[in-house]
């Protein structure tokens, strides 16, 4: 369930029916999103622990809770990477520029994690509960989890490959302004960068640097001007 959360809020900006709602509004449905996979996963990790404690099976011994717990907790710092510097106003764009392809690469590469903690966790379960018969005699349950396991890797190609054609991009905001690199990175740079895909609206600060920028030409214009007279 996690890993289907975590599909959503990475296609979520891909969606073609969302193109036409804001990108304020996209962001908000993006982070509610993954906010709703936070929860579920630390609600996972915690009745796996108590169900181990009381069965008296160890913790963390297997490469499948190693993997999960590492998936868990670069989760959790994206999580708060994307609200205090996306989400939230406060960040300048130069840093959102900066931190883009590091928020991108890492949301694939948790997506991807995360989709091999499942197989890693089914096959385990299936070792350990089928014994008689036992798994390796492919029993009906065998077969449906391995099922289960071959539809999971689909479903994480599928979020992968409209993850990474163009056709699914968000259009461009038509009122969007590019600013130079000389005044700072291009408007939606974060979103042309990665998987939170398409331009960012208007904000203010993007508008107070539209605002520099026309100052500077008004003056680089005076100053022409002065030296033809």
């Amino acid at each position: 369930h996690r890993g289907a959360e975590g599909g959503k809020t990475i296609i979520v900006y891909r969606l073609p029916w969302t193109w036409k709602c804001s990108k304020l509004l996209m962001k908000s449905i993006h982070a509610g999103l993954n906010t709703v996979a936070a929860i579920l996963a630390i609600i996972s990790l915690v009745a796996v622990f108590d169900f181990h404690n009381a069965r008296k099976i160890p913790n963390m011994y297997s490469l499948h809770s190693w993997v999960g717990l590492a998936a868990v907790i670069l989760y959790m710092l994206q999580l708060l990477l994307g609200f205090f510097v996306f989400l939230l106003p406060w960040a300048p764009l130069s840093l959102r520029a900066l931190l883009m392809p590091i928020h991108v690469y890492s949301g694939l590469l948790i997506f991807g994690t995360v989709i091999a903690t499942v197989l890693m966790g089914v096959t385990e379960k299936l070792i350990f509960a089928l014994q008689s018969p036992a798994y390796s005699t492919l029993p009906p349950e065998g077969v449906f989890t391995n099922t289960f396991g071959l539809l999971v890797l689909v479903f994480g190609a599928l979020i992968f490959w409209i993850v990474t054609r163009p056709q699914w991009k968000r259009p461009k905001e038509p009122n969007s302004v590019l600013l130079h690199p000389n005044g700072g990175a291009p408007e939606g740079a974060e979103g042309t960068m990665a998987v939170n895909f398409g331009n960012m609206d208007k904000s203010d600060s993007e508008l107070n640097s539209e605002a520099a920028a026309r100052k500077r030409n008004f003056a680089l214009d005076e100053a022409g001007q002065r030296s033809t007279m």
